[in-house]
């Protein structure tokens, strides 16, 4: 294994530079991966916009979290994986312990270890993310798709979170690649999707990925009244996920909800932003307002299930791949193209690996 490496480093508001920094070796517990695919998210579309993330990362500092590869170095005292594995490392693993650990509710854990650095050749694997929330990847699952099993994971617990059942009628508002795979997930356990996008490109998408029905905002004078046209009797949907994470789009959603119904508020906002609800809507139609925040290790094996089984079309997501040397380019080109969804970044060795 080489002394350097290539890793992408933040260092501020769209300043990514591509480094030379030391390969990370094992400690006792870890492991080191290089890297066959790291996948661009929304979340480090927002980091690079920003130069920040308030939880995770302050700069200069190493991202990018999706991430698959090949198992290149073993710290004294694993026994799960050898060199050569290929695996799927999630972002984050839960202490076991704490209060929200033992509620099942690790996604709240109060000691969340979160990884990041998956933009580089090689990653290294903190030891309660390799005994937690890392997964062997079978040699018929292609790299680039196990990469997509964090995101959907995060998108199975919004799923869970709302207790959608078959023949629902679901809205999903957004159509990135969170809101496309809610679209996604929906349509395969047999819920009826009603989408809402903004660009005109994303409404043949929408319905590739399964909704039935779609609504651009940009045509449309009043969208909450065009979606809850759409419902029976306009009485509106059954649950409503906001995935675009804007003070109109979280207003929007408590209207085009029925009576009883749940609201699942999975687009996060800019911190210390307000929204304002109608207070009577909300306690005389008995609704139910969720807010979902990342996964639990239970659900991470459910997501690499589905993507493994070939039922989540996960080759659909990748609208392209490019190496590391190009990745500010393609988050420029993201920023640009509202019909890209999710770029493979491969920083390794090449695409035998993938």
């Amino acid at each position: 294994m080489a002394d350097e490496m290539n890793a992408a480093v933040l260092y501020g508001k769209e300043d990514v530079r591509i480094v030379r920094l030391p390969v990370p070796q094992a400690g006792p517990g870890e492991i080191v991966v290089r890297v066959a695919a790291a996948l661009t998210c929304g979340t480090d579309l927002k980091v690079f916009r920003r130069g920040y993330h308030k939880k995770m990362l302050r700069p200069p500092v190493p991202f990018g979290h999706e991430m698959a590869g090949v198992v290149s170095h073993v710290g004294v005292g694993v026994t799960t994986f050898r060199n050569g594995d290929r695996v799927v490392a999630i972002n984050s693993a839960p202490c076991g312990e704490c209060y929200f650990c033992r509620r099942e509710q690790e996604n709240l854990c109060d000691d969340l270890l979160f990884n990041n650095g998956a933009y580089a050749e090689y990653m290294r694997i903190p030891a309660r993310i390799v005994a937690r929330n890392t997964l062997l990847v079978p040699p018929n699952v292609p790299l680039d798709h196990a990469a997509m099993t964090e995101p959907l994971a995060c998108v199975l617990q919004g799923m869970d979170e709302t207790a959608a059942r078959p023949k629902d009628q679901m809205v999903v508002i957004g159509a990135g690649a969170i809101g496309l795979m809610f679209i996604h997930m929906a349509s395969l356990t047999n819920i009826d999707v009603i989408a809402v996008v903004k660009h005109a490109e994303q409404v043949e998408l929408a319905r590739s990925f399964g909704a039935r029905q779609v609504v651009q905002t940009t045509a449309t004078e009043d969208v909450v009244a065009a979606v809850r046209a759409l419902t029976p009797q306009g009485r509106g949907a059954d649950v409503v996920i906001e995935a675009v994470a804007l003070p109109m789009t979280w207003q929007w959603a408590v209207e085009m909800v029925r009576k009883g119904g749940v609201v699942n508020f999975f687009g996060g906002c800019a911190a210390g932003t307000k929204v304002e609800l109608d207070t009577n809507r909300l306690h005389y139609n008995n609704l139910t307002l969720r807010a979902s925040f990342h996964h639990r290790p239970s659900v991470c094996r459910r997501a690499f299930e589905w993507i493994a089984s070939g039922r989540f079309q996960s080759n659909k997501f990748l609208t392209g791949g490019a190496p590391l040397e190009e990745l500010v380019p393609v988050f420029r080109r993201l920023m640009r193209h509202a019909e890209d969804i999710k770029i493979a970044i491969h920083p390794g060795e090449g695409p035998h690996e993938r």
